[in-house]
């Protein structure tokens, strides 16, 4: 008797037909956490970042509709690193029907990638509290020029401004908006940064109806 051994390499990817693997078939998102402080990320009664707020709500609402949605956990994200981010971001299948969420930072990151990846189609991006570090030390992780036809790529890509948000990320938005064509811009009088203590709630049903629209 013969025993065989095939050996299959591990590519990432599914090795299955396409028509045959479930996953491949499914529309999937992506969500973003922003930076948060040093205390914040090292506190043990704190949850981290891509279970803070509203992220873990918004990406059950998804799942229960069938978008393989999902929340990369950035290491040392208090200190953001472009390279490190691109690396979690990257980790996730990006297609023409990928959705994109970008909290504060991770807004910002999505506008920088995107002008980076001219080749990239995407499906809807909505960019909340989008900031480019324009009130902190974002040393070169904004080092970048914006792509004014970036959202062109997109299926459409969509601001979110608190009316009481700080004046960094009303100016950041106020960039994106004037270099990127075709960026639609929705402000929320009653909000600031979209965190859990301005919102009072960890529900977000205007972005889920963005998202899904």
């Amino acid at each position: 008797m013969y025993a065989f051994v095939i050996s299959i390499k591990y590519t990432g990817r599914c090795v299955a037909p396409t028509n045959a693997c479930y996953y491949k078939s499914m529309k999937n998102a992506i969500i973003l956490h922003g930076k948060p402080g040093k205390d914040e990320y090292y506190s043990a009664s704190l949850p981290s970042a891509s279970n803070s707020h509203w992220l873990p709500w918004l990406q059950k609402e998804l799942l229960i509709r069938d978008v393989a949605a999902h929340t990369p956990e950035i290491p040392n994200a208090w200190l953001p690193e472009y390279s490190t981010w691109c690396h979690e971001f990257e980790r996730y299948e990006i297609t023409p029907e990928t959705l994109l969420v970008g909290h504060s930072c991770g807004g910002g990151f999505l506008v920088r990638w995107l002008s980076e990846h001219p080749e990239v189609r995407v499906g809807k991006v909505v960019l909340v509290a989008p900031s480019l570090g324009l009130d902190w030390d974002s040393r070169d992780f904004f080092a970048f020029t914006m792509d004014p036809t970036a959202a062109s790529r997109t299926k459409g890509m969509v601001i979110f401004v608190g009316g009481k948000d700080r004046p960094a990320i009303h100016e950041s938005a106020g960039t994106i908006r004037s270099t990127i064509t075709g960026v639609s811009y929705r402000e929320f009088p009653q909000y600031g940064h979209f965190c859990l203590k301005d919102m009072q709630t960890d529900t977000f049903p205007e972005l889920r109806d963005e998202l899904l629209a």
